[in-house]
């Protein structure tokens, strides 16, 4: 059975494994140090006490994945712009749990009154992220090239945008 929920800080530890994988065996994050449980813990705890959207998938009982979606800029103007994070344990991909994972996400940050843009910044190549984003209606706004190096490889990101139309000022703002 797949279940859908908030994130809570007991979720830290499994989502510090899921992450652990992608920094160390692939490309898809430009991390190069594991997460420790209690850097993990940190960062969900202030996901949580900012009042980002956060969500993991249990599958069975069992974390598959999580996503989230943090201020995309620090700056005061970029504050209606979210970057949205997603990642799932590779024993649980291609289920479409992704899918269910980012379509909560995005509905909750459709909902929310400070939300016009949400961005996903992608490294290239990964085809099946860039395949979830454009499912979901994410459009490639640019492209940066060998903007990360990792595994004695240049890598390049691409940037994904998807506005969200329920937002008040959407119209306006074109």
């Amino acid at each position: 059975m797949t279940e859908i929920r908030p994130m809570t800080i007991d979720d830290a530890d499994a989502i510090a494994s899921i992450y652990a994988h992608y920094v160390t065996r692939t490309v898809v994050t430009f991390d190069t140090e594991t997460p420790t449980p209690e850097r993990m813990r940190q960062t969900v705890g202030t996901l949580i006490r900012d009042g980002h959207p956060a969500y993991v998938c249990l599958l069975d009982g069992t974390l598959a994945g999580y996503c989230y979606a943090h201020p995309w800029k620090t700056r005061p103007a970029y504050r209606h712009t979210l970057e949205t994070t997603i990642y799932l344990h590779p024993d649980y991909t291609r289920r479409g749990l992704g899918r269910k994972l980012m379509d909560c996400l995005i509905e909750d940050c459709r909902s929310r009154q400070d939300c016009h843009a949400l961005v996903a910044c992608i490294t290239v190549p990964n085809e099946a992220s860039t395949a979830l984003h454009e499912a979901l209606g994410f459009t490639c706004v640019s492209r940066f090239h060998e903007v990360g190096h990792k595994f004695g490889r240049w890598l390049d990101v691409a940037d994904y945008e998807l506005i969200l139309p329920s937002y008040p000022d959407a119209r306006q703002a074109r």
